[in-house]
């Protein structure tokens, strides 16, 4: 196909080439314009003869491949082509469907809404003349970073779009025969553009049943995995009827998923949704004749929360962000792999070195726990590769995996998938999946999955032909694709080349290997530090992640007029629910604690908040030796000391953990929060931002955590501003700094939230006489030292904290006290008492109910704290397809003159409508699991059916394949989760264990059904 410009108004049209058309694709073209905004475009399919393209400028000279989908960037829309790709080879050349792959090598960015970006020959008549060459900035693409990430050669896609390169064989044959041939059928985990394809996607599914087989056949969209396919086709002995050789083809597929992609560096652990990084689905095909057979693994990082912060040299520094807060997300995750795969035995290579050793002993406790809920379907082997490889060489870990008694086991239950080669008709499916890891999920993985597709090879060979099993080419072949497979990999995550590949591609270790590991290695260190980070913001923006971005819509008055409605209508398909936020600042002066907390934290009996939110400032001693390298010990005593406070109180109603803790030298935040919650508070983050010395120096600036409760969204900032009296100018800058500078992952700042919350030491004064101030504060004058405030002051000008309130200082100045007692300073300096520590908030759903100070005197400052009940939305999903799809049959059946606003705002729930959404929370008096229908919560042996998977040891036994109408994605529409929900009836579980902690509402609804 070719892309054409044509201008008046400017288009853009993607045309079948007559080459197409002879082999028997329709006439068509998919033509693009620019709609109301830069998010929004008008797309026609229409027959090639009614597009005139005679005065229209062919934009390549080479043909395109196909379309990857529609993206925003900086106020203009651009449309994505694939411009070049190779062919890699047919994975099943004994499909009657041939399944060939394709590598993307370049994709180009065209605009539809400016011609400043226009790529043509010099002799084209496009207009240049917007284009400033006295400005060089002024015509770098913008999508050029986009551009060099799809064209690094580690994007693949399917030739012929009538197969599914992004679904394993054992789903792909489970499917109705009229989906399999469906473009729209893909796991959506794995398609990487799938944001941007989603417009296009949604206009396919709307055309008539004639123009959506034309649209399939003419292949105008692409859907593209990230990660690695190889394809290797051999002559094997056959057997002595005719002398005839038998063509093999051995294939490997890594798909890469993309719900928590990123760089090395930048993304660790697990997401609050179970998802974890460098997650990736590797199948190993080899297919002849006769008979095709599919074995899947997995890897992935640790999935708890854990990151890697500052700057990374060899030795790895790793801190668990929620050490107490991890078993929900770890749940998900090994929920979503057992929904999907089956039972799971992961196999961890961390070693027994100090950092790597606090994970790895994360990982073994979580699992344990999780257990309690999974069964005998979970289980895990430690197996330290480093140790091995010290004791008896990289020889010896084959030898001694084949040892492990748990993992020869489970690759005798686990089998492999095996179909007919001409019929598709399934012989034996995989049974349950290894997941794999080390640190980076990268060399030692690499390396022992190669080991487990080759012993599972040769056990299906052992069955078929024996004598294969000493084939030099088929083994050969195979490690030279494992190799390829850590390469891209490693590429893709690291920035380099995968280490210990010398060995898996020729079996030995030599010299040249050792250097070239070498070399990699400090390639990884400078990449990983410098680059990535530019690399990691362009992933991002690719998926869709940046908080400011929106993605593109095909213009369409119907769904666009339900979505507006669906907007207004918010509170028909959500609740909310008051909660209670204790948030307390408290500049400590480098002390450690010396007396109890209770009257700060606990102000008044029967006090019991949902979360509390703690800043320090001054937590460790100002000191040339603490901004160098601060010492993490101070803040870890103080969260020791809270943690028991909370523990040992008096009336104790709720247990507390620890969510998260950052700290930027003397500054630091604590977030603890009710146990229970945790389940329910997600996509937890940290940052910190230097305002000290112009930005290079941490003694003074601000640390940031955002989460999010439910459905909205908090900010929490706490920061010491600029010393001094009359600094009031350098404190205006450092919160500007702080405002502007202070980033959180994919583009959220500060005001990215619903509600922000700044506990600080803002340094602010009272320009008033010392003599004055004192005298004020003893008579509790509070009116006048509040005109007098600077920071009072600077709000009222909107100069600083403009659109923040506080609520009313009915309190005594908190700064500057002789230590341990109740004085004001009578030092030297005699300071001026100031209102230093406060509290300062934005956000409508936030009700501030207390604002006081407590009398503690281990410090010179007073303690501050405030109270809020703010409201928590609840969205229910089901509630919100069910009126989206009314609200749609309703605008398809309007009747002319018949005012559609009116109509859409009449449209209501039915009466009798009952969400299968989580259930109401509990109270004292009534708990959720106890019903009529089952007292107590306890449910009858007789009530559980039959588990989904059947073993047998024999892998050529027959079995019915399960069949699912849901995807087990969590990112499944509303729409279709709640088809799913009225069309299956509720499964339950085959064995009574406690369940794993409730999942995000999305993806609860679609796991229970």
């Amino acid at each position: 196909m070719y892309l054409y410009l044509a201008n008046n108004p400017r288009t853009l049209i993607l045309a079948t080439s007559p080459s197409e058309e002879r082999i028997g694709k329709p006439r068509r073209a998919l033509v693009f314009r620019a709609g109301v905004n830069s998010t929004q475009a008008v797309v026609e399919f229409l027959p090639k003869d009614e597009v005139d393209l005679s005065s229209a400028v062919r934009l390549t000279q080479r043909g395109i491949k196909g379309c990857l989908g529609m993206i925003s960037v900086e106020n203009d829309l651009f449309l994505a082509v694939v411009a070049s790709a190779t062919e890699v080879g047919n994975t099943r050349p004994s499909e009657t469907t041939p399944e060939v792959v394709a590598r993307i090598q370049e994709v180009a960015f065209y605009s539809l809404t400016s011609s400043l970006w226009d790529d043509v020959d010099s002799g084209s008549n496009v207009d240049l003349s917007e284009r400033d060459y006295n400005n060089p900035q002024a015509y770098e693409h913008p999508c050029a970073p986009l551009s060099k990430i799809l064209s690094s050669g580690t994007f693949y896609y399917a030739v012929d779009s009538q197969w599914d390169l992004s679904t394993r064989l054992t789903r792909r044959l489970a499917r109705d025969p009229k989906d399999s041939k469906d473009v729209g059928a893909y796991d959506e985990k794995f398609v990487w553009n799938e944001y941007i394809a989603r417009s296009l996607l949604d206009f396919r599914e709307r055309l008539d049943p004639h123009e959506h087989d034309d649209f399939d056949r003419c292949h105008f969209i692409i859907l593209t995995i990230q990660g690695y396919v190889g394809v290797f086709s051999m002559a094997l002995p056959a057997p002595p009827t005719n002398g005839a050789p038998t063509i093999a083809t051995l294939s490997l597929i890594s798909r890469l998923g993309w719900k928590r992609a990123g760089t090395r560096f930048n993304t660790r652990g697990v997401d609050d949704d179970g998802n974890c990084a460098n997650f990736v689905e590797t199948e190993t095909l080899f297919s002849t004749d006769q008979h095709c057979t599919s074995y899947v693994q997995a890897r992935g990082s640790v999935p708890v929360f854990w990151e890697q912060q500052g700057l990374q040299t060899f030795g790895q520094r790793i801190q668990i962000t929620r050490p107490h807060a991890s078993q929900p997300a770890f749940e998900r995750h090994f929920a979503h792999l057992t929904e999907e795969y089956g039972p799971t035995h992961a196999i961890n290579l961390l070693g027994t070195k100090e950092n790597e050793a606090i994970l790895s002993s994360a990982y073994d406790r979580h699992l344990s726990i999780a257990r309690a809920g999974l069964g005998d379907e979970l289980s895990i082997t430690h197996f330290d590769f480093h140790a091995q490889v010290r004791i008896g060489g990289h020889d010896s870990v084959m030898r001694e995996l084949r040892r492990v008694e748990a993992i020869t086991d489970h690759v005798d239950s686990f089998g492999f998938t095996m179909c007919d080669a001409s019929s598709n008709d399934l012989i034996t499916s995989q049974r349950g999946i290894f997941r794999t890891n080390c640190l980076d999920c990268l060399d030692r993985t690499n390396f022992v999955q190669d080991i487990l597709s080759r012993t599972t090879l040769e056990q299906y060979l052992m069955l078929i032909r024996r004598e294969w099993i000493h084939s030099s080419p088929l083994w050969l072949h195979h490690r030279e694709l494992w190799a390829e497979n850590g390469d891209a990999l490693s590429r893709i995550y690291a920035g380099t080349g995968a280490l210990n590949t010398s060995y898996t591609r020729s079996g030995k270790r030599t010299l040249a290997g050792v250097f070239s590991d070498a070399t990699k290695s400090v390639s990884r260190a400078y990449i990983n530090n410098f680059q990535d980070k530019a690399k990691q913001a362009s992933i991002d923006m690719f998926l869709g992640n940046m908080s400011s971005q929106r993605q593109v819509t095909i213009f369409d008055p119907i769904h666009d007029s339900v979505r507006a409605a669906l907007d207004k209508r918010l509170p028909e398909y959500s609740h909310t629910k008051r909660c209670v936020i204790y948030v307390g600042t408290w500049n400590l002066n480098g002390r450690p604690p010396s007396e109890s907390l209770l009257p700060w934290l606990f102000p008044r009996d029967s006090f019991d908040p949902d979360m509390f939110v703690l800043g320090f400032q001054e937590i460790v001693p100002l000191t040339a030796q603490q901004i160098v390298q601060t010492d993490p010990e101070k803040r870890r005593i103080w969260e020791t000391q809270i943690i028991e406070t909370l523990n040992r109180r008096p009336k104790k109603k709720s247990d507390y953990v620890l969510l998260r803790s950052e700290q930027l030298v003397g500054t630091a935040l604590l977030i603890l929060v009710k146990t229970e919650l945790t389940a329910v508070i997600r996509n937890v983050e940290a940052t910190t931002r230097k305002t000290g010395l112009r930005g290079m120096s941490g003694n003074k600036g601000a640390v940031g955590i955002r989460l999010q409760y439910h459905d909205t969204t908090f900010c929490f900032i706490t920061a010491h501003l600029a010393a001094g009296h009359a600094n009031v100018e350098e404190r205006n800058m450092d919160y500007r700094t702080i405002e502007t500078g202070l980033h959180f992952l994919k583009g959220k700042t500060i005001l990215s939230h619903d509600n922000v919350i700044w506990l600080a030491d803002t340094n602010y004064r009272i320009d008033l006489d010392n003599e004055v101030v004192r005298h004020l504060t003893e008579s509790d004058s509070f009116d006048a030292l509040l005109a007098a405030d600077q920071l009072k002051q600077v709000m009222d000008a909107g100069v600083a904290f403009s659109g923040y309130e506080e609520g009313p200082l009915l309190f005594r100045p908190t700064y500057r006290y002789d230590l341990g007692t109740d004085n004001y300073d009578s030092s030297e300096k005699m300071r001026i008492p100031a209102w230093t520590d406060r509290v300062l908030y934005r956000g409508h759903q936030l009700d501030l109910s207390t604002y006081s100070r407590a009398e503690l005197k281990g410090s010179d400052h007073k303690p501050v704290y405030a109270v809020f009940r703010p409201n928590i939305r609840l969205v229910d999903t089901a509630k919100r397809a069910t009126l989206a799809r009314l609200l749609l049959n309703s605008v398809l059946h309007t009747e002319p003159g018949e005012k559609l606003d009116d109509k859409l705002a009449l449209m209501v729930l039915p009466e009798d409508f009952h969400s299968n959404e989580l259930p109401p929370p509990s109270s004292d008096e009534h708990t959720w699991w106890d019903t009529l229908d089952l007292p107590n919560g306890i449910l009858p042996i007789s009530s559980f059916t039959s588990h989904p998977y059947h073993y047998s040891k024999n892998p050529f036994d027959g079995q019915s394949s399960v069949d699912t109408s849901v995807s087990s994605s969590p990112s499944s529409s509303d729409e279709e989760l709640y088809s799913a929900a009225v069309m299956t009836p509720d499964r339950l579980p085959a064995v009574l264990r406690k369940p794993p902690p409730p999942p995000p509402p999305s993806f609860w609804f679609a796991y229970n059904v």
